[in-house]
């Protein structure tokens, strides 16, 4: 069945009451802090008030919204001119994420075409003049991750800075003050980057932290003031990353400056006057911010944000304001800044700039979530190892039926935001929602990280079926009604579940996942292929080509005996999608229920809403259907 865009094939008509009862959740909005308009008219948000998220204009705080978007695609990466309130942004076409980067004027609503139209391109820095604009591109084979330059006034110049000599990907991330030199990201795998620099007269380039003796996970943030050091995230310094200062001198070492933070530090911005950086700590999940003095290398948290996630921070022009994002478990994402004082570490109120809209519903009925630690199957220092988890449960008393959902990445990490799936989940199917971070999860330190690479890869797995085990002893959770959801990998992970698990399960929902590791990374976009080699392992191996074939849930399609909803994107660059008609295809010829999904005009997930909300009304049915129902376990 074709409708629209979409492709339906098994899935029963969608019931007009279905549709009307979901209609309140789908009606919820959230905000995203972009940047600061330069000619001080407020700052940029990102919404969706209709079928994609538009960038809105905020004058003030609380104030209406101006939208200044209106594409049939959504924007991303965007970023406002130095010195001028142009912005920059990437589109791309159906999905495709082969992104364009366009010059925008906010006043005129008038767009430039800054790129090549074909190839990839993202990841846009400006320098610190606005003249000239770094970025990554495709352009010059498809396969190569490259370094670019322009001039926004005379785009069909750009010039090719840096050719990548290998598979890895590069990315800008700052200009020196004088423009000569840039620093650089080279990426290898999240356990192996470097810190580069580049002399943009010469074309020298060094490597300033990582690389083949020190191999490292480095990301560069910002030069310091003077020009003579650089600020970056390192691991160097143990099992987290950590916030460092270096000198550019030849030789010079790491200085660790948050070395007693027992967490990640994920995020880290410098002001324009180079005399405080903030940087955010990812503590278990949790975000905190916190202020530095560039100068002492002191710094305090800051304690008057809500308990939840913060981030896309940006100080203002003028350092008297940091910008962010915030979200709860029960509030979605909008636009706040914090007001900064005149010493590097002081700071004042907290101000709101946007309230999303939450569709009519009462906030206080949406449920935050606890977080737990079940026991998995080795054994570390003496116990078995624990595996964090977040686990959401509806009003009542139980036991509740359970959806398991696993983050993607694999080096994602479910952490306690606001998701209207997941409410919607809670108070229309009174269900529980469990998010465990197994094994390769971010945010525990890189041994944790490292124990499902290679063979090591159904590892992770076997966490779900220990989680499974902790369900059964639970008297709130039903173990008897268990599904299993997952996106991109986490689809990998709820199919491979639905193999191993099939007399646990009631269901498994597939999106956008891997069902052959050997197909995937045969016909992922070249340009991210050794990337994805780094994680899985490289199927060109005879050795390792038979052991991925071994886990591929294709291939042990036969011991997967519970419906399976799979949903897919026809313009997927990632996960393609003959992963998905592959699998479906396999699971129809052995009998079983199947459902299926394309969006035709969407890639790797779905980002217009028409096709979200389509999406969410099957979920609903495929669950009430076949998880809520009591017959006996297959």
């Amino acid at each position: 069945m074709n409708n629209g865009n979409l492709v339906l094939e098994g899935i029963p008509e969608i019931p007009t009451p279905v549709v009307a009862d979901l209609l309140r959740f789908q009606n919820v909005r959230s905000a995203t802090f972009r940047d600061w308009a330069e000619n001080g008219q407020g700052i940029f948000v990102s919404t969706g008030f209709g079928a994609v998220d538009s960038i809105h204009q905020v004058a003030m705080p609380l104030g209406s919204r101006r939208q200044l978007t209106f594409y049939a695609e959504p924007v991303s990466e965007i970023t406002s001119q130095p010195g001028d309130n142009h912005l920059v942004f990437a589109r791309d076409a159906g999905g495709d994420e082969f992104s364009q980067l366009f010059l925008f004027d906010p006043e005129t609503s008038g767009e430039m075409l800054l790129t090549d139209g074909d190839s990839k391109n993202d990841t846009p820095v400006w320098d610190r003049r606005g003249t000239r604009l770094a970025f990554r591109s495709t352009r010059r084979n498809g396969v190569a991750n490259d370094i670019w330059m322009l001039d926004p006034m005379a785009p069909g110049d750009a010039e090719l800075i840096l050719a990548s000599p290998d598979g890895t990907y590069w990315e800008p991330s700052e200009f020196s003050a004088n423009g000569s030199r840039l620093l650089l990201r080279n990426y290898v795998s999240i356990a192996d980057s470097t810190v580069q620099l580049l002399n943009l007269d010469s074309g020298e380039l060094e490597i300033l932290a990582g690389g083949p003796d020190n191999m490292s996970s480095n990301k560069p943030i910002a030069f310091d003031d003077a020009g003579n050091g650089f600020w970056f995230i390192t691991d160097q310094g143990g099992e987290f990353n950590q916030l460092a200062w270096q000198s550019l001198e030849a030789g010079a070492e790491a200085e660790i400056v948050t070395a007693n933070i027992r967490w990640d530090v994920e995020s880290a911005g410098i002001s324009h006057d180079r005399k405080r950086l903030y940087f955010v700590v990812n503590e278990e999940g949790y975000s905190r911010l916190y202020l530095l003095d560039a100068a002492t290398r002191r710094y305090r948290p800051v304690d008057n944000l809500p308990i939840g996630r913060v981030y896309g921070l940006k100080f203002s022009p003028g350092d008297r304001m940091l910008g962010m994002s915030l979200t709860t478990p029960q509030a979605p994402s909008d636009a706040f800044t914090l007001a900064l004082g005149d010493e590097p570490l002081d700071y004042g109120a907290l101000t709101r700039w946007t309230v999303s809209e939450i569709g009519g519903l009462d906030s206080s009925r949406f449920r935050a979530p606890e977080l737990v630690h079940y026991p998995t199957f080795d054994v570390v220092d003496g116990e078995r190892r624990p595996v964090p988890a977040w686990v959401y449960k509806p009003a009542g008393r139980g036991p509740f039926p359970v959806i398991v959902v696993i983050h993607g990445g694999p080096e994602g990490q479910s952490r306690p935001t606001f998701s209207t799936t997941i409410q919607m989940w809670l108070d229309k199917l009174g269900v529980a929602v469990v998010l465990p971070n197994v094994r390769g999860s971010n945010g525990y330190g890189k041994t944790y990280l490292g124990l499902d690479n290679g063979y090591n890869r159904e590892d992770a797995v076997m966490d779900v079926g220990a989680l499974l085990d902790w369900i059964a002893t639970r008297p709130d959770l039903d173990a008897d009604r268990v599904a299993v959801y997952g996106g991109s990998y986490g689809g990998y992970m709820a199919l491979a579940s639905a193999v191993h698990f099939s007399d646990r399960l009631r269901a498994a929902v597939d999106s956008v996942g891997i069902s052959n590791f050997v197909t995937f990374l045969e016909n992922t976009q070249d340009y991210r292929r050794d990337l994805r080699r780094q994680e899985y392992g490289d199927e060109r191996d005879p050795g390792m080509r038979a052991f991925l074939n071994s886990i591929s849930p294709l291939n042990n399609v036969d011991r997967i005996r519970i419906p399976v909803f799979i949903s897919q994107g026809q313009n997927d660059p990632r996960v393609p999608v003959g992963e998905a008609e592959q699998m479906v295809n396999a699971l129809r010829v052995q009998g079983e229920d199947v459902w299926y999904m394309n969006a035709l005009d969407e890639g790797h997930g779905y980002r217009k809403r028409n096709n979200r909300d389509v999406q969410q009304q099957v979920m609903m049915m495929f669950f009430s259907e076949y998880l809520l129902n009591d017959q006996p376990l297959p």
